[in-house]
């Protein structure tokens, strides 16, 4: 089988790319959470909290929200519908973390529900605190180097 044989076999194959369908309904319910979160925020302002407060507690609530939804089995259908745009980080970061420990919960609270809740978030919290010693690090030898 030459080149041009096996890309037709290769085309003939493959399943159409759904991307025109899949990439607005993507936007929408990406746009639709950081939108939630947004409007929280403001709500969280004119309640009178402090900036830093109120994006915190949007954080919070998105990242339990997203836990109760990926619990309840609604946020995989929100996934289903809305494709990559439920992967905006926090609410998909959550979502990673609870749905694998749902998966394995058959195994007892220690070696299933334990073990897979921290096979996602230990890469991640080793990473995260990995990085910002190395930039502390740097931004402690490097008094001049720009700060952001």
């Amino acid at each position: 089988m030459d080149k041009q044989q096996y890309a037709k076999e290769v085309a003939r194959a493959s399943a159409p790319s759904k991307m025109r369908a899949t990439l607005p309904l993507a936007f929408l319910v990406g746009g639709g959470i950081c939108a939630l979160g947004e409007v929280w925020r403001q709500l969280l302002l004119s309640w009178g909290l402090q900036e830093d407060t109120a994006m915190a507690t949007v954080s919070v609530t998105l990242v339990a929200l997203s836990a109760l939804l990926t619990g309840l089995g609604l946020y995989h259908k929100l996934a289903r519908f809305g494709g990559a745009g439920t992967l905006v980080p926090i609410t998909g970061f959550a979502n990673a973390m609870v749905s694998p420990a749902l998966e394995f919960k058959a195994e007892g609270w220690v070696l299933g529900l334990g073990v897979k809740l921290f096979s996602v978030a230990g890469p991640v919290i080793t990473y995260g605190t990995t990085a910002s010693v190395i930039y502390g690090f740097l931004l402690w030898i490097l008094p001049t180097m720009p700060r952001p």
